[in-house]
């Protein structure tokens, strides 16, 4: 399973759709390699309406191999599906209508389905195939219920009904439950149950009764019993013998066997009340649904039901008027686990009285009836509550007294749904208290000004500026795509929320935010999502100026708008990404000091995340408009402090560990111990802060070197104007060879196993005014030479901009440039130190004209050379130096060296350059017409410098 997880990651980062996905290429290899010359039958069960290639699987199924596979299809239009056919050679059709089954054959078609899903879940013993058999044909009976009757589709209750039927008992009954209510599918055009069941009933003995204007009831010990009208009342249904050719009792009571009763009229002010004596014999009724029902609101009909665990109630309504004598027994309440309430005024059933008695309750649903004022009640009440919906009211009120406190200890409520409470204009504070809370929903709650407080256990979020969702599901998982509403009701209403903050919702993975026109700040920080898809997670919220997604250390793909980012988010003006682990850093401000119209802040602890930040970018790169732009990314894992990315600080230790592997020139150690003073300090590295174009890879990143032949190489190409790259294990950073590149400023220090800092050419650097580089104990040289030919040109000039090279510490590194023209013209500062194998600072280049020895590379600017313990340079460039506006050079440790930069004749009145030097090396010195060291100051030596020692052994 490794290589599996392995390639979903990686196909994350490459924001491939998860139905999208392709086979797995090693995967494929080894299975071919397994199979070939083995010869097969293999049976596919293809689920699909397309042919599937198997082949790129690994499966071995040439035309000339001995092999065979047989597959099905699930279209229906068959002779479609064989023109289509491609990778198949013969077709047979074998097609048998479900409604040409018997029931027996139907019951072991259905039995068989169950097997295989009991076999599928080797690790949950609790089920078997009797009870998965009763738990499909119960959603299928609940398929035929409602669906012309009723706009309510009460399927989404499935995984309640099997349990408060009994059909699923026990400790893991909700866990069972949830798990067959994913497996179990029923995908049928809403008229097929209706035929199927009511062929089933006209013939056979069946476990359900199904009872409509056209099909009346038939005495029978039925578990399950459904009636539905649209045309007539209950006494009518009931009591028509004479319209039946069968000799049938009318329908005087519920059986005695029956545990689920489902009772559903058309909608109309005509009350229809349930006859006398309808519950007297229900004693094992579960599941109770009653729709378009008048009944005493008082003393309920089914009061005496004692097993009843489900009442869902639909536009029910009292059949007795003025409020009368409340003699009910209603200790029945003590069972229920499900109340739905939906547009029933039932106020006494939630009375605090009331409340108090329902002790076992886990769901509570309340649809158009109150809002605020009933959450008040719950502070203190139902102790056991997992799932709270309670949406579009119909009557607005104030917020209950303890309104606030209303979700103290509801530390087991998973799902929480408030959609259509647009009069809502603060969430209780107590719902941090929630604590196992998984799902919130709060679709339509246009009244909120913002959104925060929330627990970290919340691992689902949706808020729908169009209002709520037309169904839900059981699960705890966001409102279906198709339910969702894309259209706003009343084109008036005020939307208000302006920030939403998620921040320390560590569980959160799932999020859907819709028209939301005021939005102004969204806060994802912490959150575990994986994808954050602008197409299809936050969508039409023009106004959003800032996105926090600081600490998302899952966070693999940002997919922007559509066509690959190519449309920019005009009013988006902050994004910050941080995707390290165990790291809290403040939160970047925008700089209002600068006229930029985006700026991106990102930390990435994997390099692959700079696949998306390219995403993000490319936009503004393909219009020429960075200059819009400020973007800051760090490739690290590193802390952070001060809102710059620091590092830890070497130790004195590490130091003088480093400074030994570092080649000393002769008596080092007693240039310290006289005292001689520095030649000077070498100057520090420039501070990487506040750089509108920044690029930093260090310490603790992964997957570096592959991406900077990708994505990350690109950024760095087109986007960076400063790049600091430093305590990280890469051996190269290779880049593509650009025509040309942002990068003004580059800093390398400390990477232990850098061979070559940019291997490709360095033509690509012509804006580049500073490089500093540091502490590199194997690199041996700065820039790569060019292979092909044509790469020399006496007019170009070497880093046209090149201002400061600064290099130290690096002990490998044998030439820092090569030289492809004659001029550096910006070059004002060259510092060196520490470098052991140095030979030249610029060298000539692997393929160049044989008559340049004979010229000279002209460095116009250059005013300060600053060289020390490079025992092995023999010169600063390959062929002739001139630098004629040289200030100062001092010279130390370059026992090897022979020639300095020519400076040519000053005019009277004009300092020559300054000289520090050792005596020896300055004695060493060539010198021809055009170059004499006259042309210098009078050279400043050491203290010390080195004399002949004796030829004897001084040691006794």
């Amino acid at each position: 399973m490794a290589i599996l997880d392995e390639q979903d990651e990686e196909d994350d980062f490459n924001k491939v759709d998860e139905s999208s996905r392709n086979e797995i290429h090693n995967v494929g290899k080894v299975i071919n390699q397994t199979l070939r010359g083995t010869k097969l039958m293999m049976i596919f069960l293809n689920g699909s309406d397309e042919e599937v290639d198997v082949s790129t699987f690994g499966i071995p199924l040439a035309i000339f191999d001995n092999n065979i596979i047989i597959w099905t299809f699930s279209r229906r239009n068959h002779v479609r599906s064989k023109d289509a056919l491609r990778y198949t050679h013969a077709f047979s059709l074998f097609y048998h209508s479900i409604k040409e089954f018997s029931w027996r054959e139907f019951l072991r078609l259905l039995s068989q389905q169950a097997i295989a899903i009991v076999a599928r879940n080797p690790f949950v013993p609790e089920i078997d195939p009797t009870m998965v058999a009763d738990c499909c044909l119960y959603e299928l009976f609940l398929h035929y219920n409602f669906h012309t009757v009723t706009e309510f589709n009460w399927v989404g209750h499935a995984s309640n009904f099997w349990i408060c039927d009994a059909i699923i008992q026990g400790d893991r009954a909700m866990d069972i439950s949830n798990l067959l209510h994913r497996e179990i599918n029923w995908v049928c055009d809403s008229s097929l149950p209706d035929g199927v069941l009511e062929e089933f009933m006209r013939d056979f003995v069946t476990p359900f009764w199904l009872v409509t204007d056209d099909y009346a009831y038939e005495e029978g010990p039925y578990r399950w019993i459904s009636i539905t009208s649209s045309k007539m009342d209950l006494q009518t249904i009931l009591m028509r013998k004479e319209q039946s050719n069968m000799e049938i009792q009318g329908l005087r009571n519920i059986p005695v066997e029956t545990s689920s009763f489902f009772l559903a009229f058309e909608s109309s002010s005509q009350q229809r009340c349930l006859p006398d004596g309808l519950f007297e014999c229900a004693n094992k009724l579960g599941v109770l649904i009653l729709s378009c029902c008048a009944f005493d609101f008082a003393s309920p009909p089914f009061q005496k039901c004692q097993s009843l665990r489900f009442l869902g109630l639909n536009h029910c309504t009292n059949s007795k008027s003025g409020e009368g004598e409340d003699n009910a027994e209603w200790t029945y309440l003590c069972n229920v686990s499900v109340l739905d309430l939906r547009y029933t005024e039932w106020n006494e059933i939630l009375c605090e009285e009331k409340m108090d008695l329902m002790t076992n309750i886990t769901e509570l649903n309340i649809e158009g009836v109150w809002s605020q004022q009933c959450v008040g009640n719950l502070q203190g009440r139902l102790p056991n509550l997992q799932r709270l919906r309670i949406t579009k009211p119909i009557y607005k009120g104030k917020p209950a007294e303890d309104f606030d406190n209303s979700f103290v200890d509801k530390t087991s409520m998973k799902i929480l749904d408030l959609s259509g409470n647009s009069d809502m204009e603060i969430l209780p504070a107590s719902i941090s208290k929630a604590s196992s809370l998984q799902l919130l929903v709060l679709d339509g709650c246009n009244g909120l000004e913002s959104v925060g407080g929330l627990p970290s256990s919340l691992e689902s979020f949706s808020f729908n500026g169009h209002g709520p969702a037309s169904q839900w599901t059981q699960t705890v998982a966001l409102p279906p795509e198709q339910f969702r509403r894309s259209t706003i009701e009343d084109s008036n209403m005020d939307i208000r929320v302006s920030e939403i903050s998620l921040a320390g919702c560590t569980q959160l993975k799932n999020l859907f935010l819709c028209w939301l026109p005021n939005l102004v700040e969204l806060d994802l920080s912490g959150i575990a999502i994986k994808i954050f898809d602008l197409n299809t997670m936050v969508v039409q919220v023009p106004k959003l100026k800032r996105v926090f997604l600081i600490g998302c250390t899952r966070l693999r793909a940002i997919i922007p708008l559509h066509e690959s980012g190519s449309e920019i988010k005009k009013e988006l003006e902050l994004l910050c990404i941080d995707t390290r682990v165990g790291t809290v850093c403040s939160r970047p401000s925008i700089n209002w000091t600068k006229s930029f119209k985006f700026e991106l802040h990102v930390v990435a602890a994997d390099a692959r995340l700079t696949r998306s930040v390219k995403g993000l970018l490319l936009p503004y790169v393909q219009k020429g408009i960075m200059k819009d732009v400020s973007c800051n990314i760090h490739v690290t894992s590193s802390a952070v402090h001060n809102e710059v990315v620091q590092f830890e600080a070497t130790s004195p230790s590490d130091q003088e560990s480093l400074q030994q592997l570092i080649p000393a020139g002769p008596y080092s150690d007693v240039l310290g111990m006289v005292g001689n003073p520095p030649l000077q300090d070498f100057p520090q590295a420039p501070t990487t802060t506040k750089r509108d174009h920044h690029i930093e890879i260090a310490k603790g990143s992964s997957y570096v070197e592959s991406e900077l032949l990708g994505d990350l190489g690109y950024l760095v190409g087109t986007s960076a104007e400063s790049l600091h790259v430093h305590d990280t294990s890469i051996r190269a950073i290779a880049l593509y060879e650009f025509y040309q590149f942002a990068l003004r400023w580059c800093c390398v220090e400390r990477c232990p196993e850098l061979d070559v800092v940019f291997p490709s050419a360095s033509t690509g650097f012509n804006v580049l005014q500073t490089f500093w580089a540091s502490d590199l104990l194997t690199a041996r040289w700065i820039w790569g030479k060019a292979s092909y030919k044509g790469f020399f040109s006496h007019t170009t000039n070497t880093f046209p901009n090149l201002q400061h090279l600064h290099l130290r510490s690096c002990p490998t590194l044998q030439f820092v440039v090569p030289l492809y023209g004659l001029s550096f013209p910006s070059l004002k500062t060259l510092h060196i130190i520490h470098c052991g194998d140095l030979v030249h600072v610029f060298e000539l280049n692997m393929d160049y004209p044989e008559e340049i020895t004979i010229l000279s590379a002209r460095f116009p600017k250059l005013t300060t050379i600053h060289l020390h313990d490079l025992p092995k340079l023999q010169q600063i460039c390959e062929i002739k130096m001139v630098a004629p506006a040289l200030e100062s050079i001092k010279i130390r440790g370059c026992w090897s060296l022979r020639r300095l930069p020519s400076v040519g004749a000053r005019g009277q009145g004009k300092k020559k350059p300054a000289v520090e030097i050792e005596k020896d090396m300055w004695d060493a010195m060539e010198w021809d017409a055009d170059h004499r060291p006259d042309h210098f100051e009078v050279p400043v030596h050491s203290r010390y410098y080195k004399e002949k020692l004796p030829r004897v052994s001084v040691l006794r």
